[in-house]
């Protein structure tokens, strides 16, 4: 039985540090700030650690922990009214590294986005993210907002025109970040 264990443990550790930092970007894009972030990504693995048999078991363990995080989001959200993706503060906190190619990571300007998506509803924040920066399919991100795939797409689209009626996003994207 130890050794059983001993296994599950080291194939949870093993998921942990392959995901942490794709777990901390949405959680940083859902929740705004870089310690709600952590707190989100450790109540959840916290949630997946009890459940790691079934969890490691799954067709995609990947998704599960997306769901997961998703759900302990949007708990915390019914709790608290009001999110905020700017910190007052952000002298101490470590500046993300962004992942190769991910050039909305790489964007002059990321203030100006996070702001843009502390605007939209919660609902239509999770469908922009899943769907925009986590590039997942409309199936995928149905499946992680526990919601069909026309409700993702109804979401994300009104997500996407609301965000386009942002001035500061449209001049970003016309003269790519520079004035």
């Amino acid at each position: 039985m130890g050794d059983r264990k001993q296994a599950g443990d080291q194939e949870f550790q093993a998921f942990v540090i392959g995901r942490w930092p794709r777990l901390m970007r949405t959680a940083f894009l859902l929740a705004g700030e870089q310690h709600a972030a952590e707190d989100l990504v450790q109540s959840t693995l916290e949630r997946v650690y009890v459940a790691w048999r079934r969890v490691g078991a799954a067709d995609d363990p990947e998704a599960y922990v997306r769901r997961v995080l998703i759900n302990t989001h949007a708990r915390r959200h019914r709790r608290k009214l009001r999110e905020f993706l700017a910190p007052k503060d952000d002298s101490g906190i470590a500046p993300e590294v962004p992942d190769t190619g991910d050039r909305i990571a790489q964007a002059e300007d990321r203030g100006v986005l996070l702001q843009a998506l502390a605007q939209l509803p919660p609902r239509q924040r999770q469908a922009v993210v899943l769907r925009y920066w986590e590039d997942l399919t409309e199936t995928q991100t149905a499946e992680a907002m526990g919601c069909s795939v026309g409700a993702v797409k109804s979401n994300a689209a009104k997500g996407i025109a609301k965000l386009r009626g942002i001035p500061e996003l449209t001049d970003m994207a016309t003269y790519g970040g520079r004035k």
